[in-house]
């Protein structure tokens, strides 16, 4: 069995220096970092993490919550934070929250009690019980938000700007001729749901559409965003601008159940991208988020803070792009 002894003297390093490559590359020289990593591949070396816990009080681990599992949103996000938890060295644990604050603090516990080295949280919410620790730690609070953007909770976040993508998307349709738009967002509870909606809403001003916009709310999902579509549609409405792609589903279902077609009747907008709506009939003109890069860039974060690197970043703001696909066209009539 390969030892660090044995990565060491093949690199013709201490093997302090390989602890340090393994744990905290960015004190390592480039040239030296990349001969003992390739050392480690060669030799097939893999470290003791159970040893290495007890000697560092750390568990190797960084817990990663998510509002609803189920959301094919999620699953990017949390592919792309365990890519880079890996390269870290850093195990991702995943705890679904369901939006229930009792189920947050219960995850949060976790960083409390050790058992984690870091939380990302995807909500909106700071779990109550992890005030103190931030309260204390300030900065240094190994705690980081993903998705959502909420300054006043004083953590780094990772997300896109919410309100400039919203703005765009409603201005797609404008551009395409329609006029009479109903917009269905998520929980207004939510800085996510309230920052989309002031985006279409700046957007429909810009174009003296204020008083022909109709605003629905529902909870991110395909069956509330249908109800809410089918009532939008009696409004005669040519346009439906959702705040998820899941609730754009929700939405052309919907129209169809009206004897209408999309886009022919009505176009529809989502937002998010997931992996279904290019191949959803039909194909779903929607805001693409860098999913995988807004869980990467999270764990970055928080490796930072555990590696009490100097001057981390507070906030990443990340490109979105919208999609134009089928699903949008110039209004019938």
């Amino acid at each position: 069995m390969t030892t660090i002894i044995d990565v060491a003297a093949r690199a013709g390093v201490s093997t302090a220096t390989v602890s340090r490559v393994l744990s905290r590359p960015e004190r390592v020289a480039e040239p030296t970092r990349l001969r003992v990593l390739e050392v480690v591949r060669t030799l097939g070396y893999a470290p003791n993490v159970a040893a290495r816990t007890l000697r560092t009080l750390r568990a190797a681990k960084i817990l990663l919550t998510v509002p609803d599992i189920s959301n094919p949103f999620f699953a990017s996000v949390i592919r792309g934070a365990e890519e880079a938890a890996r390269d870290a060295g850093y195990a991702v644990v995943v705890g679904d929250t369901r939006h229930d604050p009792e189920i947050e603090d219960q995850y949060a516990e976790m960083l409390s009690r050790r058992e984690v080295d870091g939380l990302i949280f995807l909500g909106h919410r700071l779990p109550e019980s992890l005030q103190p620790l931030l309260d204390l730690r300030g900065d240094a609070a190994p705690i980081v938000n993903g998705c959502e953007y909420s300054p006043g909770i004083g953590v780094p976040s990772v997300h896109i700007d919410n309100a400039a993508a919203s703005g765009e998307a409603f201005e797609h349709l404008v551009a395409l001729g329609h006029r009479d738009i109903g917009v269905i967002t998520g929980p207004t509870i939510s800085p996510i749901s309230r920052d989309r909606l002031s985006g279409a809403t700046a957007a429909a001003a810009r174009h003296g559409l204020v008083d022909r916009l109709r605003v629905r709310t529902a909870d991110y999902s395909a069956g509330v965003a249908f109800e809410q579509a089918r009532a939008l549609l009696l409004e005669g409405v040519t346009a439906l601008y959702c705040f998820s792609d899941e609730m754009a589903i929700g939405a052309i279902s919907a129209v169809a159940e009206a004897g209408l077609s999309c886009p022919g009747d009505v176009s529809v907008v989502g937002f998010d991208d997931v992996p279904l709506a290019r191949y959803f009939q039909p194909g779903l003109t929607t805001i693409a988020q860098p999913k995988a890069m807004i869980g990467r860039r999270a764990v970055e974060l928080l490796v930072h803070i555990l590696r009490d690197a100097p001057s981390p970043p507070r906030q990443v703001t990340l490109d979105h792009m919208l999609i134009v696909r089928g699903s949008t066209a110039r209004p019938r009539h």
